[in-house]
């Protein structure tokens, strides 16, 4: 593309789940055209508000403009404020010279797909999850290109625009263990292995509900504790303010000897380990040789490009999103998915034990998992967007 400067503004936010893409893309396309400018659109009530600037990217904040889903004081105030912050995005993009608009849904997008759309500046929009949100509902009548991470989002191009499935652009740790993996799946497991303070020789089993983590998973795996520490040591991520009732229950059940706090000076006191969160969850997921968690569009995609088998219990609210994330990838066999309500201490007894002990199933799992997974998927985001200009 020469010499000339080329202007992007990505536009997105709330979640990690729509920042961590953002940001892999930002990168992305940097690394592809270091001619680039890149802006970004988002709220200072999101995660992006730190994570962007952290990345070295400069934010142009915008307020919150949520859809009205009733009648209420909000969908009275709502067109006020629409028109104000699409008069605020327009000015942005005029001020920067947008060349592109590339959109990773949440509240701060659609406002900018609408200006853009006004002022004839095409649009890419990333959908990460297996049901499209509204903002990229709204998007998808005008985008150039839409990148997703499912199929049968339920997006719809319209005139020229096309639509692929590019996987999800994966954060910095995660595809960095990705390319480790490619080179040796037991070096990775080795090194997060000693680094978290377990024994690479032995099976390993995670448990994660997210950084709030999820009772039911808490609850049915510490309460079958020696049932599974019969077969695996465990990584047991419980979430923000939720260890202490794990460590009770595994405690009445295993033995306080047998539970420690995951942490390499901790090493071999104990097979069950616990922590509330975990910074570098590359190292579990390295060394894992089987994952219980939920069925989160990230945590789905991560899994599935890493290769991890897992057991999936989507998050029974909303409109079941988190069982669609999942179905592709257990349909493909990289995984199973076991309803919320069934997931109890009687299944982990039941079922668990005899899956540690097939490697071969998990050893098969792992690699349906890995063929189903897209590991560059922020290349491909990114080349596509480039290709607008």
């Amino acid at each position: 593309m020469g010499g000339s400067v080329t202007s992007i503004v990505l536009a997105g936010g709330g979640t990690a789940g729509h920042v961590n893409p953002l940001l892999a893309v930002a990168d992305a396309i940097c690394r592809i055209e270091p001619n680039a400018q890149i802006g970004v659109i988002g709220t200072l009530s999101g995660l992006e508000k730190d994570l962007v600037p952290q990345a070295g990217y400069e934010l142009e904040a915008i307020e919150k403009v949520p859809f009205p889903r009733r009648p209420n004081a909000q969908a009275l105030q709502f067109p006020a404020k629409w028109m104000r912050e699409n008069r605020k995005v327009k000015e942005i993009l005029q001020r920067r010279g947008a060349q592109v608009v590339a959109g990773f849904g949440g509240y701060a997008s659609a406002p900018v797909y609408s200006a853009a759309h006004k002022l004839h500046i095409p649009i890419a929009v990333h959908e990460q999850n297996a049901r499209a949100g509204m903002a990229n509902k709204l998007a998808s009548r005008w985008a150039d290109f839409i990148g997703t991470a499912f199929d049968n989002t339920g997006l719809r191009t319209r005139g020229a625009g096309r639509m692929e499935r590019v996987g999800l652009p994966l954060r910095p740790a995660i595809a960095q263990l990705c390319s480790e993996l490619t080179k040796s799946r037991v070096d990775a497991r080795k090194r997060a292995a000693t680094a978290l303070g377990l024994d690479p020789m032995r099976p390993i089993v995670v448990v994660t509900g997210g950084s709030l983590g999820a009772l039911s998973l808490n609850r049915a795996v510490s309460q079958a504790a020696p049932y599974v520490l019969a077969q695996a040591q465990v990584i047991h991520l419980t979430g923000r303010g939720k260890i202490d009732e794990v460590r009770r229950t595994v405690s009445e059940t295993i033995g306080e000897s047998a539970l420690n706090d995951l942490a390499p000076e901790h090493a071999m006191q104990g097979d069950y380990h616990v922590a509330e969160y975990l910074e570098r969850i590359d190292f579990a997921f390295a060394c894992a040789d089987l994952v219980i968690c939920r069925s989160g569009a990230g945590t789905v995609c991560e899994l599935s490009a890493l290769g991890v088998p897992a057991v999936y219990v989507p998050l029974p609210i909303g409109n079941g999103e988190q069982r669609f994330n999942a179905q592709p990838v257990v349909e493909a066999g990289g995984g199973m998915m076991v309803d919320d309500a069934s997931f109890d201490a009687d299944w982990v007894r039941t079922q668990l034990p005899s899956l540690l002990s097939d490697t071969r199933t998990l050893h098969n799992m792992s690699a349906q998992a890995w063929k189903y997974g897209i590991r560059d998927a922020a290349d491909v985001m990114a080349q596509r967007i480039l290709e607008l200009v």
